[in-house]
């Protein structure tokens, strides 16, 4: 899906018409505040943003967005462009920076790359819940030796560190790869990296 924001009705259409043309589908604003009244997209879009606009300008649309935790990719296009504009928009996140008149191509182009960054997005976000809602299962006990054995302990290590007999290690480490879904240590490491997992203080006590 794409979004277009362009004060200039002939823009919006002929971008309209262009993006409709590959099959994408297509919503238009000819300002800030409009699209900052919608709904975030729920599928993988990117924004077609011009700079200037009346009201809010398309930078400071793409900072508002930031602060609301909207990730939606932004290529921005303009008909004058200059150096420090560039540069704050490739700075705050921009996908592309295009000056009118562009090549359909070119734009398109950006299109597919800001859509594509969108997707890979939502697929880590996604992977990045499922992981956090399979830790929040585990015991506070758990959670702790996670945090051991994927620092790099052995069975035996983490024992010594919670007071614990090697064999209870064992057991309760049996229990985490099995609520965390992971087939390995190397898998459990990931997903502990995943989640920013830190190493409990020595000789911690739960």
């Amino acid at each position: 899906m794409v979004f277009i924001v362009d004060d200039d009705p002939s823009m919006r259409q002929a971008l309209t018409n262009l993006f409709e043309s590959v099959g994408l589908v297509v919503e238009a604003f000819g300002s800030a505040a409009e699209i900052l009244q919608a709904a975030p997209p729920e599928v993988p879009s990117c924004l077609v943003l011009d700079i200037r606009l009346p009201g809010l300008s398309g930078l400071e649309l793409q900072s508002d967005l930031g602060k609301a935790n909207i990730h939606t990719p932004i290529i921005f296009i303009t008909g004058h462009a200059d150096v420090p504009m560039t540069v704050r928009a490739m700075k705050g996140g921009a996908v592309d920076f295009l000056t009118k008149p562009m090549r359909d191509q070119d734009l398109l182009d950006a299109v597919q790359t800001a859509i594509e960054r969108d997707r890979k997005r939502r697929e880590l976000e996604k992977t990045v819940s499922d992981v956090r809602s399979r830790f929040e299962s585990l015991t506070t006990r758990e959670r702790d030796i996670l945090a051991l054995v994927t620092s790099g302990l052995l069975n035996k290590q983490v024992a010594g560190e919670l007071g614990l007999a090697e064999i209870t290690v064992k057991i309760y480490r049996g229990q985490i790869m099995r609520k965390m879904g992971a087939k390995s240590l190397a898998d459990l490491i990931r997903m502990s990296e995943m989640l920013g997992i830190s190493r409990p203080k020595a000789g911690v006590q739960t």
